[in-house]
């Protein structure tokens, strides 16, 4: 790249960035805010952390403290009195009760899945709790009106586990993931307690209208709600009833009772063929193959 091109493109970043659109979160400060908050609440969770003293614990706290504070210094000097105290609360008022309904997620997810050895193999080792950690975390911030930087903690967890959960949404506790990858939880939708999902469900809107922002686009699950792999609920005044059990690829677009029993009635055929069949056999008894 020649002088003239550096300099075009030092002029062009100069000019973004006094349109205002540089003043996002750091996000290097916020990988590592959750990283520590994660280890705080869960040791090993991502693999730092050894048992800690009281002495340690504070000193980890601060130290959390002061990589939040530095992921939101980018938003401008007017807002750090009120993210400064959004920060004090996060640590000194709210992280026991979040401590407290994460390992709650935590034993519903070993005792959802009885391939689970125990909830310290959770803990390690399951992406669907990282994933409710982080939106738990995200989430609030999130209810703080604190910019961007709950969707940035989500995107992180949504990159490392495939699993996207916005950090507007409201979870109720005990929530289990299992398995995970490709589930979809929109920005307003609300999941009661003891919700499980599998992996490849979406709770999402029936539109993408700007117009709609500010309205309840996505559904509502009450408690005690299973919902299949591949199941896609959608629209703001879709209420799940408590109890249900919405089976795999269902597509829902209306609300159902308590207690249902939803399910895809597909149309599956098992023929037998001998080892030695020819493709094009086979092709004549399915052939989009």
């Amino acid at each position: 790249m020649s002088d003239l091109d550096i300099e075009s493109l030092a002029e062009q970043l100069s000019r973004l960035q006094r349109n205002g659109h540089a003043h996002l979160p750091n996000k290097a400060h916020a990988t590592h805010f959750l990283d520590d908050t994660l280890e705080l609440i869960f040791p090993n969770i991502i693999g730092f952390a050894e048992p800690c003293s009281s002495h340690d614990l504070r000193c980890r706290i601060k130290r959390a403290e002061g990589l939040a504070m530095s992921a939101l210094a980018p938003l401008g000097i007017d807002r750090q009195n009120h993210d400064a105290d959004v920060i004090h609360q996060f640590f000194h008022h709210q992280l026991p009760s979040l401590v407290d309904d994460l390992w709650l997620d935590a034993q519903a997810m070993y005792d959802g899945d009885p391939a689970a050895q125990s909830v310290d193999e959770v803990v390690a080792t399951y992406p669907g709790l990282l994933a409710v950690a982080t939106h738990r975390i995200a989430h609030v911030f999130y209810a703080a009106e604190v910019p961007v930087f709950p969707r940035m903690l989500s995107e992180i967890a949504h990159q490392r586990t495939g699993i996207d959960i916005h950090p507007g949404a409201c979870i109720g506790p005990s929530f289990c993931v299992d398995h995970g990858t490709g589930i979809v939880i929109g920005e307003t939708a609300e999941l009661g307690g003891n919700v499980k999902l599998y992996q490849g469900v979406t709770l999402g809107a029936l539109s993408v209208t700007k117009a709609l922002a500010s309205k309840k686009r996505h559904p509502t699950i009450e408690d005690n709600v299973v919902i299949y792999s591949g199941a896609t609920i959608l629209g703001g005044d879709t209420v799940v009833g408590h109890h249900s059990v919405i089976g795999g690829n269902v597509w829902l677009l209306e609300s159902v009772p308590a207690y249902s029993l939803v399910y895809h009635k597909g149309d599956v055929r098992v023929k037998q063929r001998d080892d030695a069949s020819s493709e094009e056999e086979l092709l004549r008894w399915y052939p989009s193959i």
